[in-house]
């Protein structure tokens, strides 16, 4: 295809800003498709507005003037015939403030939100009318808004996708027969669904442009898809150490717990156990809700290993969970003669030498420790299995790139990851389909539910009250302060802040306080304390939404609850309710509430199952903030939303299905040029996969 310097206006700078969009040739334009529309086609009655619309108004100036409050502003009423409406423009200099005079004619163009006297448009785009002069026409199709980056402006997208259309639609290749279509999506060509996405014409309906939309997502959805799934098969391919069928630690460990597994971890053992056993790499997804059971599931698991002659890595996503994992473990398996080692970033040289030494040498069966079990300089003994805890949100690269550490000439490493986050199975299909799965649905018996409330920040000193009442019963409470700003040491400080106020409130009792920027051993020593119910408030920042069990930690508070997303929330609550104490959760918010956060707060008062939260995190979030825009090497949709699409994941499914099965020359060719178009990168997870 035509490389994009042939298209007029696109020299280096510009080129450049568009390759951090993907687009490095002139069919990326083709399939950067619109976010959203604007529609400037039609004059919307001012009457019709409704607060959220963006709408285009025309009407007669009445009024403008100054006002002076907190904030110095422009406020102009303009009226037409079914009502009026105030512009309110903050940033304005003298030729505007002249130039707005009552009796001049308007149009404007934004969005329309509630006022302190009615509806207002607050910085609208906006043109003064000529009297006795024709007026500009409307727009004649919908005005896309296009994903962008710094510097590059709506105007210039759509110049370059309008050059695009007219050079290099025509030449876009139609990869699905017709027969691998849904048959709601046969109806549009590929090339008429492009079309109609970058310029939809206002008689096109919306169910119209919705099977656009869905000829050109299920495509998209497919090559992931099929990515993945050639991913998975090729991995099957490779070589691992099977495991003996000899489990009889395994079954030692569980019969000295005091305690029976649920008939869901059972049958995952069993899974785990015959994916240990074959000669090819397990690469298993394990997702188990908050308190599910999920790290005796790992330990049985890194002992049949051990019982094999061979090493584990167990990897936690903080220091502090790593350190409490390695202590319980520790104390589980000391008695069987298992000799388990601990490695982090915050260990002295001295340690950590020998720690390293250990796991070279194969003198430490299961290591446990967080990113630093995988730094450049160590080296294992005899790796057989890799478990990763809470790191669900590691993208395909970094799941390619975790097994070289076990790499033993053509032998590697079995791969177990584990996720407190259940994955709606719409997401799991498409972005986890080079992965097994397995799922523990069932909580342990005995598990008391945690009833949860909504209060605003007003009635604060009444949860102060609760919280005292709570400790002077002998209970423990955690008091979250969750991110105020995008920056960690305005989030310890606003912890450090409260657990002041919190001891000065309630002079009486224990505070501790816990936060990210404290070292290792000080975290260690805080949580040891609060386990020890030396503490019996812990403030603490988000460095607590995975952690230890305190079974007499029974009340959870978290102050401005608004902010934080449904999963973190979920993971947050289930830090309580881990003993056989009634647990409470009082989530604090500072009005007034977004519809969103209402929504959130709603859902996260009402249910405690976290498949029934995943899911509407999902609908609210969509894929990319569930899995971490920012994170790499995780595959980004352009246009399919998980959220609305997944009626089509399973025809995506039988699809692929069908294509794998086809003949296998002509199904490969297709299925490379369908990753080449959507998954610019998908050729680079192969490669390291």
């Amino acid at each position: 295809m035509t490389d994009l310097s042939t298209l007029r206006g696109v020299g280096p700078r510009l080129a450049a800003r568009l390759a951090k969009l993907e687009i490095r040739k002139i069919e990326d334009l083709l399939f950067h498709l619109p976010l959203r529309y604007q529609d400037r086609t039609t004059i919307s009655p001012i009457a019709s507005l409704r607060p959220g619309d963006e709408c285009l108004i025309e009407g007669e100036v009445q009024s403008c003037a100054i006002r002076f409050g907190r904030r110095r502003a422009l406020l102009c009423a303009v009226e037409d015939q079914t009502g009026s409406i105030t512009i309110r423009l903050f940033h304005f200099n003298k030729s505007q403030q002249s130039s707005l005079q009552s009796g001049k004619g308007i149009r404007c163009f934004g969005e329309i939100r509630r006022g302190p006297s009615g509806l207002e448009m607050v910085h609208p785009e906006y043109r003064l009318l000529q009297p006795g002069k024709q007026q500009p026409g409307l727009e004649t199709t919908l005005t896309p808004i296009y994903p962008s980056t710094e510097g590059l402006r709506q105007r210039t997208l759509f110049l370059l996708t309008s050059q695009a259309l007219e050079l290099a639609l025509h030449s876009v290749e139609e990869l699905l027969p017709e027969a691998q279509l849904p048959q709601q999506l046969r109806a549009v060509t590929l090339q008429n669904a492009l079309q109609a996405l970058h310029r939809p014409t206002t008689p096109l309906s919306a169910e119209q442009l919705a099977i656009c939309r869905g000829r050109v997502a299920f495509e998209e959805l497919l090559a992931h898809h099929l990515s993945l799934q050639q991913l998975r098969n090729h991995y099957r391919k490779e070589q691992a150490t099977p495991l003996s069928q000899d489990r009889g630690r395994v079954d030692h460990l569980l019969q000295l717990l005091p305690f029976s597994l649920t008939t869901a971890q059972q049958r995952v053992i069993k899974e785990i156990f015959q994916d240990l056993q074959q000669s090819h790499p397990m690469r298993r997804l394990l997702q188990g809700d908050v308190g599910s059971g999920k790290t005796i599931v790992a330990l049985s698991a890194a002992l049949h290993a051990a019982e094999s002659g061979l090493q584990s890595a167990l990897m936690a996503p903080t220091e502090l969970l790593a350190r409490q994992l390695f202590k319980n473990i520790n104390t589980l398996l000391e008695p069987l003669g298992i000799n388990v080692g601990f490695l982090s970033g915050g260990m002295n040289i001295k340690e950590r030498r020998q720690m390293v030494q250990q796991i070279a040498d194969g003198g430490c069966s299961i290591a446990v420790g967080t990113h630093a079990l995988f730094q450049k300089d160590i080296s294992f003994h005899n790796l057989a299995l890799v478990i990763i805890d809470e790191q669900h949100r590691f993208g395909v690269e970094q799941r390619a790139a975790l097994k070289q550490k076990g790499e033993r000439g053509s032998y590697l490493p079995h791969q177990l990851i584990m996720t407190a986050t259940p994955i709606p199975r719409t997401l799991a299909m498409t972005f986890y389909a080079d992965l097994d799965s397995s799922v523990i649905d069932e909580l342990p018996p005995g598990r008391t539910p945690i009833k949860t409330v909504t209060v605003p920040e007003s009635r604060r000193s009444e949860v102060l009250q609760r919280v005292h009442a709570n400790c002077l019963q002998g209970r423990q409470v955690y008091w979250v302060c969750p991110l105020i700003e995008e920056s960690e040491a305005l989030q310890c400080q606003a912890a450090t802040d409260s657990a002041e106020e919190i001891q000065k409130q309630l002079p009486d009792l224990s505070v501790g306080l816990l936060h990210g920027r404290m070292s290792a051993r000080e975290k260690d020593e805080v949580m040891t304390r609060f386990y020890q119910g030396k503490i019996q408030i812990l403030v603490a920042t988000t460095v607590v939404e995975v952690g230890v069990d305190v079974p007499d930690a029974s009340l959870m508070i978290i102050e401005n609850a608004e902010r934080l997303g449904l999963a973190q929330l979920h993971q947050l609550r289930g830090r309580v309710g881990r003993g056989a104490l009634s647990s409470s959760c009082v989530l604090m918010y500072r009005p007034p509430l977004s519809r969103d956060a209402t929504e959130r707060l709603q859902t996260i008062r009402d249910t405690t199952d976290g498949f029934e939260i995943a899911r509407k995190d999902l609908e609210m979030r969509g894929a990319g903030e569930l899995l971490g825009k920012r994170q790499t090497g995780t595959l980004q949709l352009k246009i399919a939303d998980l959220s609305q699409d997944q009626l089509l994941i399973p025809l995506v499914e039988k699809s692929a299905q069908q294509i794998m099965a086809h003949d296998p020359l002509s199904a490969s060719s297709m299925i490379k040029k369908l990753i080449r178009r959507w998954i610019p990168q998908g050729e680079h997870y192969h490669s390291t996969g």
